[in-house]
């Protein structure tokens, strides 16, 4: 028995006899692996799950965020665990909510037999075929001093591809990067929309690239200020969802 004997494809196979594994829970795909921080997560965010149309589940992980930042080892054993438990119960990808989840790409993909894309970051390779040679991605990350060729390198990426932009030191990223519970919206938007177009007109950019799963609510805004493709955790998560859960397509023809 595979795990695709559960999807439903039309009205017909809802009146057929249903013999899949049994579970507490299901019809979600995407498995989440989120790091248990307290913090507005607005719309847009990873976090936050209203972000899809289709329904996702995630899995609470409890430890410093400085030390995924960092790359931890320690962590290795309790972020491997929980996807193996969201693979457990039914899903059929993982995500990591986190960029920085990158220092695990390759422990967590050999651990679980279903893909997994534990970063953002992900998408670079792919993002840099679509570009002239000349162009570099602008990635705004929420830790730049935690970025390294290395750390890169885990999830098949060049550095020299990219263009770092620090975002953490914002002031009006704080209450995200730090954990509060009060968040200007508004002003985070703006400088985040003008801290890209002065990062982007200073150097040869054809893409945008946000390592942050907070980030996704100011994509739009940041697309309008820079006017460049902008990629983030929802361009990834939307990619597989639609690889693992594949619909018939009706119409003309």
């Amino acid at each position: 028995m595979t795990a695709w004997q559960g999807y439903l494809q039309d009205a017909s196979d809802l009146y057929r006899t249903h013999s899949v594994p049994g579970a507490y829970i299901g019809g979600h795909a995407i498995g989440i692996i989120a790091v248990d921080l307290v913090y507005p997560k607005l719309p847009g965010n990873v976090a936050n799950a209203t972000t899809y149309s289709y329904p996702v589940l995630y899995k609470k992980v409890s430890f410093e965020i400085e030390q995924l930042f960092n790359g931890d080892p320690q962590l290795e054993e309790i972020i491997v665990n929980a996807a193996k438990e969201l693979e457990a119960d039914g899903a059929r990808a993982i995500i990591g909510a986190c960029g920085y989840f990158a220092h695990f790409q390759k422990q967590v993909a050999a651990a679980v037999n279903i893909p997994a894309f534990m970063s953002s970051l992900c998408q670079i390779p792919v993002i840099k075929l679509g570009l002239k040679p000349e162009q570099k991605i602008l990635v705004l990350c929420a830790s730049g001093e935690s970025v390294s060729r290395e750390f890169f390198a885990k999830v098949g990426a060049d550095l020299d591809d990219c263009v770092i932009l620090d975002i953490g030191s914002l002031e009006s990223f704080a209450p995200i990067r730090w954990g509060k519970t009060a968040l200007d919206n508004r002003r985070l938007a703006e400088d985040l929309a003008a801290a890209t177009q002065k990062a982007a007109a200073e150097q040869e950019v054809g893409a945008i690239l946000l390592e942050c799963s907070d980030l996704p609510p100011y994509a739009c805004d940041i697309q309008q200020a820079a006017g460049l493709p902008v990629f983030d955790f929802i361009s990834l998560i939307n990619w597989v969802q639609h690889a693992v859960a594949q619909k018939r397509y009706f119409g003309y023809f």
